[in-house]
């Protein structure tokens, strides 16, 4: 009985690899009413209940099997095979030639027990062929049933599809519909081509009943340590005009210490994203090549960007207006030379290029840095940096003793010494279950006070100062590097906090006072100073497993009345979520004497789950300034071990050139096969 439990291990179970993809490649344990074994032919036959198990759990049962004695013929009925957790076949007959297996009155289904209520789907097949070689299984004169053989929904006298061990293969997938009111209804049928298992490319035609169709490709290509990612799209619109779409982010690794990007992004015209659904709320392409050079203590990036504008002109001068060409940046950090004390160098190379203009600059910066902890807890960093500019201009907008040169040319520099002194002092204790802090902090900023140079270049890198939690404590509380703080200024405020193992509570409330006299100028970029006081800034937040509420805010020192709030709010446990954000904001002239309408926008999200597997879940953005509801959505979902479909709809109401928004409804299905989608 040994010999043949060991001939079983060795014959049986790769023959019913071969059979149907199984992968029995190792016997856990193998059963049978009567095992015989032929001496002159040498031909097994194995009669009554045969069962066979694997160690993965695959499991094989069946009656009255016959094995040659060269193993490529075996014949054998009423045989039951699980090839996964949920993919089982079973047959009244099966009959084995070499690599092709032929399994008569068949059923096949990916969805075995997935389900109390049966089977959420099944094949019927009068024949069903296992190639071996090309791992690909046809059924002929099949039927399809859900749920058990209750409902039956197709029938086809032709079908194949890869056999449960395939994991990529070439062929249609599911197809998808979409539905607009200006383009009518999409029918998006994918393609996929495998090339390996590191190589794809999906491409899809969409049909549009009002638009002429639609063409799509993505390309994914994974190598050693690199990943190349390319999509886009195309078609030939019934107005004649070409519209199209390409993105693509690469990522090539050069070894340890190096690293490359190339990321390309642009599209036909402003307005083809939105209309055709690749639209994700990005104000512009942009598109271009980083290189990243990293040490120990040192770090090199070189990039460049190329732009392309989407946003509708509103008269101001927000917009990105030139393209960086290049742009270096690197530091180095030595290590401590006296106690924690160090010097840190930092190169800045900038060549902008928009219309006619164009400007470069080089920034050299050394700064020594010296943090120190002394009695009682009390944290002081010290600093001093010297910085230097060079400009070379064409024909570019600058400013210059406070007024406005639309076209200037030469040579610029200019010598930025500064430093700060940085005062900290975090004291907590301990009471029950909870741990609080209070850390009030300060930072004197001297800075080199020149006029004629506190605004510089237009167009470089530099936007307005907005002062927020976020830059107070920062060494420039401009955008960029090219318009410059110009003066002494004082930040001062404190930080509340306390955490326990459940909750977690932070208050911050801090403000700036700036000795430069031109602040002290009501109008002075209506930035938000007064008599060299600044506005008060601060964030409050609370969260705990469930729950998270933050709010981040500007009010006047004077009136207390609010000139910038930021809210958010998420609830989710189990399946059920609430979001909501909040933004109102009025948009002061900033340095460049650019504005644009004042903010206020509330957005919100909510999902419900109705079942385990059904949920609903919807958006909504509504522009509060124009009183309008600028976008919202919503959808259900059902996820099936066997199967899942969405139907969502949205609908737009941007208005942009000639877009004017759209609903659009959109249906996906798709098919599981062991939790793994298709």
């Amino acid at each position: 009985m040994r010999y043949f439990i060991s001939f079983l291990s060795i014959c049986i179970l790769p023959t019913f690899a071969l059979a149907l993809g199984v992968n029995m490649d190792e016997a856990k344990t193998i059963k049978s009413d009567v095992i015989e074994y032929n001496v002159k032919t040498e031909e097994i036959k194995a009669s009554g209940n045969t069962e066979m198990i694997n160690a993965s759990g695959q499991r094989v049962k069946s009656n009255n099997l016959t094995i040659s004695k060269d193993k490529n013929s075996v014949s054998t009925n009423d045989i039951e095979l699980w090839l996964g957790k949920h993919v089982y076949i079973s047959a009244e007959e099966i009959n084995r030639d070499g690599a092709e297996t032929v399994a008569r009155n068949a059923e096949f289904t990916a969805c075995d027990g997935c389900d109390d209520y049966g089977n959420a789907w099944e094949i019927f097949s009068k024949k069903v062929i296992h190639d071996s070689n090309e791992k690909m299984l046809y059924f002929h004169n099949a039927s399809f049933w859900i749920y058990n053989d209750t409902f039956p929904i197709l029938w086809l006298p032709y079908y194949e599809m890869p056999d449960p061990s395939v994991k990529y293969k070439t062929g249609f997938l599911n197809p998808s519909f979409n539905s607009t009111n200006d383009m009518g209804l999409q029918i998006n049928i994918p393609f996929y081509i495998n090339f390996s298992n590191t190589h794809d490319l999906t491409t899809t035609f969409s049909y549009l009943t009002k638009e002429n169709p639609l063409f799509q490709a993505e390309h994914r290509l994974n190598l050693h340590h690199s990943e190349f990612r390319t999509k886009g799209s195309f078609t030939h619109n019934k107005a004649g005009e070409n519209r199209w779409h390409i993105y693509n982010n690469d990522k090539i690794e050069l070894g340890e210490n190096a690293r490359a990007y190339v990321y390309i992004a642009r599209t036909s015209d402003k307005t083809y994203l939105q209309k055709y659904d690749f639209y994700d709320n990005q104000p512009y392409l942009d598109s271009g090549a980083k290189l990243e050079l990293f040490g120990q203590t040192s770090y090199v990036v070189a990039d460049t960007h190329i732009f392309q504008e989407l946003r509708q002109a509103h008269g101001t001068q927000h917009s990105v207006s030139g393209n960086i060409l290049p742009n270096i940046r690197g530091t180095y950090q030595t290590d401590p030379f006296f106690k924690e004390t160090y010097l840190s160098l930092s190169g800045d190379i900038l060549g902008v290029s928009g219309d006619d203009a164009n400007s470069q600059r080089v920034i050299g910066e050394a700064r020594v840095i010296s943090p120190w902890t002394l009695w009682g807890g009390n944290r002081i960093t010290a600093s001093v940096a010297a910085r230097y500019d060079i400009y070379n201009f064409y024909k570019t907008s600058i400013y210059e003793d406070g007024q406005q040169k639309d076209s200037f040319s030469g040579i610029k520099s200019r010598f930025l010494p500064n430093g700060y002194v940085e005062w900290g002092l975090p004291l907590y204790s301990i009471k029950n279950t909870w741990t609080y802090i209070i850390e009030p902090r300060a930072r004197l900023t001297i800075m080199e006070h020149s006029d004629k140079d506190a605004v510089f270049a237009v167009n470089n890198d530099s936007a307005g100062r907005f002062l927020s939690d976020t830059t107070l404590f920062s060494d420039n509380r401009f955008a960029g590097l090219d318009v410059w703080e110009n003066g002494n200024f004082i930040d001062y405020g404190a930080r509340w906090a306390a955490f326990n193992e459940n909750h977690d509570i932070e208050v911050f409330l801090g403000q700036t006072y700036d000795f430069n006299t031109d602040s002290k100028d009501k109008d002075f970029n209506d930035n938000g100073f007064r008599n060299g006081f600044s506005d008060y800034v601060g964030r409050i937040a609370y969260s705990r497993k469930y729950f998270q509420i933050a709010s981040r805010f500007r009010f006047d020192r004077e009136d207390l009345g609010l000139s910038h709030i930021e809210n958010s709010l998420y609830v989710g446990k189990s399946g059920y979520y609430l979001s909501v954000g909040h933004i109102w904001d009025t948009q002061p002239i900033d340095v460049f004497s650019t504005s644009d309408k004042n903010t206020h926008e509330v957005s919100a999200g909510a999902g419900i789950p109705l079942t385990d597997r059904l949920r609903i879940a919807g958006s909504v953005i509504y522009n509060a300034y124009d009183h309008l509801v600028q976008r919202h959505s919503g959808g259900i979902y059902y996820e099936h071990p066997c199967y899942h479909f969405s139907l969502e709809y949205r609908r737009d109401n941007t208005i942009k050139y000639e877009y004017t928004g759209n609903t659009t409804y959109r249906f996906k299905f798709g098919m599981s096969i062991d939790g793994q989608h298709y």
